[in-house]
This record gives structure tokens, sequence and C-alpha cells, in this order.
């Protein structure tokens, strides 16, 4: 019996293999995927795919920064070395409007997997001025870890058409604000399974599956189950459609000097002039 990796049954026990179903997750990292039934290469080499059966193939990509680009703002904004909760964190967040006042956060604190796939990238923050304050730099860290994602969604739906159902899983789900702030980004609805081991559940699927004990890999939705749901809200999202070509352009831009900005950071290291 062969089995598969940890994203491909993840997908499989979230109910995320029918067209226009898609699975997200963020934890330290994160991932967008989606199954397809051949296999997909993306001439621009923004996402992955591997298998999951003969007729199953996972497309899509991770990422490196998701949740450890809050544990770094968090720690940033400590005070006298004491760093403030999560939940604090998302309350400050809270007190802005959507779009942080036009502050823009690219994530990539570890340089980037999808869809750069550069380990030079670096991390900005683009549009500050003196009207920004803590909330405001705690909003754009969370906004940016969720566009980043989107160009993944996006590329993603290049292969997979319109996506119709997002499957979310991983510790940003402990946050009611995070979820809400993820269906209004994304302007899909948000499903927070209530079976966290989906992965688990995925691998006694597929053995199952091989052994002949299910007659399909769709599973019924009562073994998710779900714990809590979000629909985008329209005034949220459209600020967010505004933003992304935003981001996105500047992104493209930033790209031509991740390069030379580690090759500075690299020999500014080297010096002492303390």
């Amino acid at each position: 019996m062969i089995g598969a990796s940890d994203g491909a049954l993840s997908n499989l026990g979230l109910g995320a293999i029918s067209p226009g179903w898609v699975a997200v997750s963020i934890g330290t990292s994160g991932a967008v995927r989606a199954v397809v039934d051949q296999p997909v290469i993306d001439p621009q080499a923004r996402l992955f795919c591997y298998a999951l059966t003969e007729k199953h193939w996972v497309v899509g990509g991770a990422v490196n920064n998701g949740g450890i680009a809050l544990r770094w703002v968090r720690d940033l904004l400590s005070n006298s070395g004491q760093p403030q909760s999560y939940e604090a964190l998302m309350q400050l967040a809270a007190t802005v409007p959507a779009g942080a006042n036009g502050l823009l956060f690219h994530p990539y604190l570890l340089g980037e997997r999808s869809p750069l796939w550069d380990a030079e990238a670096r991390g900005s923050f683009f549009g500050l001025t003196l009207n920004h304050r803590q909330p405001h730099l705690i909003r754009a860290v969370l906004e940016g870890v969720l566009l980043n994602m989107q160009t993944v969604l996006q590329a993603l739906q290049d292969f997979t058409g319109e996506t119709r159902q997002i499957q979310a899983t991983g510790g940003f789900a402990r946050s009611a604000f995070w979820r809400q702030m993820m269906a209004d980004i994304f302007n899909q609805p948000i499903t927070i399974p209530a079976q966290y081991e989906s992965a688990c559940l995925g691998a006694a699927i597929l053995g199952l599956y091989a052994l002949g004990h299910l007659d399909s890999l769709i599973i019924d939705p009562a073994m998710m189950g779900a714990t809590y749901q979000h629909q985008p809200r329209p005034a949220q999202a459209a600020v967010y459609q505004k933003i992304l070509p935003v981001y996105s352009r500047l992104l493209e831009q930033f790209r031509g000097e991740y390069g030379a900005v580690a090759q500075l950071q690299s020999e500014l290291a080297q010096i002492d002039l303390v």
C-alpha cells in the first residue's frame, strides 16, 4: 500500500479534493493546495505538484512566513522584554480599519518559497507615515501574511479554476479576527474543520480506500465537522481588492533588488563601526 506526503493527506482529510475546493493552512509557515486529476507543471515555477493517487495530484504552494511573522512583530513591540499575548495583538489590530491606513507589509523574513522561490527575498513595510502606530504595524503584518498567500491562491487558480470553498487549518484558526480577515482578503467563504489532525484522517481514508472499504476518496462532511465558518464582508473585501494589485506591483519592483539587499546585509554584518 503506497502512502502519501503530509500535505496531500491533509487535503484528503479536509475533504479538499473536489473541484473548486482548496486547503489553506497557517502555522509557523503556511500552504495553499488543491487536487487535480493529472499532473500540473507551472511554467512560472510558482507551484509544486505531487501525487496522492494515480488519479489525484496535489498542486499548490508553501510559504515560509506565516505565524512566525506575527511572533516577530510581537517580540519587536514587546515592553521591557515581556511580549504581549497574541490575543492582545489581535485586539490592537482591530482598532484600525482594514488596510492599516495604507501600510503594506511583505512578510519575507525568512526568504520565501512560493510564489518567489527566492532565499534572498526580504521583508518590508511600505507606506509608513507619521500617522502609523503599533496597531497599524500589527494589522499590516496580519494582512501581509494573507495577501502573500492570496498571490499563491491566484497562481493556483490558473490551473484549478475558480475557488468555491476554502478549508482552513493551523494555529491561526485560534483567532476569530484573523480567520475573518482571511475570508475578507480571499473574498471566499472559509470553513475551519473540527478535525485538526487532517493528515492522520487522510491516511486512514487512503488506507480504507486501498483496502476496498471505501468506494471513493470523497468523504462524508460529518467526518470532518466544522468549528467555525466565515463569510467575506463586502466592505472589507472591497478594500482588499484595491490593495492586492498595489501589493503585487510593489512585489515585482522589490524582487529586482532582493539580491542586492541580501549582499549589502552580508557585507555590513562584517563591519564593526560601533
